[in-house]
């Protein structure tokens, strides 16, 4: 399937290429950007990472694209939609390369993304995973207008899930 491109203020949001896995790879190796995800991982992995993301595109029709900075073309990380089999909801989530912090491209690219999600898919619930002491992704899923449910557990470790 061609995943749609989204546009917003300063970000495009488009499809995942091969020449993604450097700027990807390296945002994975960050330990403050991965603190919450797992812990860093090793290229190998961010490749079959990525192939999952296109994977969930075809067999959902739906997924995380690639937030690019409309400005200079610069990888600023990932935003979208996640529903794999098993998850407690349709997910809108993102991951932001560190440079990329504290200029409201989550807010703004999860924006386009739940937008994108109401009109083409017709989502009225939405819900957002975060780790309890993740307080930058809290501050997001705020400014988005979610609020949260009781602590929760997923794979293993304790979630707040948030609804929209």
């Amino acid at each position: 399937m061609e995943v749609p491109r989204l546009q917003t203020e300063r970000l495009l949001l488009r499809e995942w290429r091969e020449d993604d896995l450097d700027a990807y790879a390296e945002t994975y190796a960050d330990p403050e950007v991965m603190r919450f995800l797992g812990g860093p991982v090793g290229r190998e992995q961010v490749w079959r990472h990525i192939a999952l993301l296109v994977g969930h595109w075809q067999l959902r029709g739906y997924g995380q694209w690639v937030l690019e900075r409309r400005e200079d073309g610069r990888f600023a990380g990932r935003a979208g939609l996640w529903r794999p089999e098993g998850w407690p909801g349709l997910e809108v989530g993102w991951t932001l390369r560190r440079d990329a912090w504290g200029a409201g491209y989550a807010t703004e690219a999860a924006r386009a993304a739940i937008a994108w999600a109401r009109e083409t898919l017709g989502a009225n619930e939405l819900i957002s995973i975060i780790d309890p002491a993740n307080a930058a992704s809290e501050r997001v899923a705020r400014r988005l207008g979610m609020a949260p449910d009781a602590p929760s557990e997923l794979l293993g470790k304790p979630v707040v899930i948030w609804r929209l």
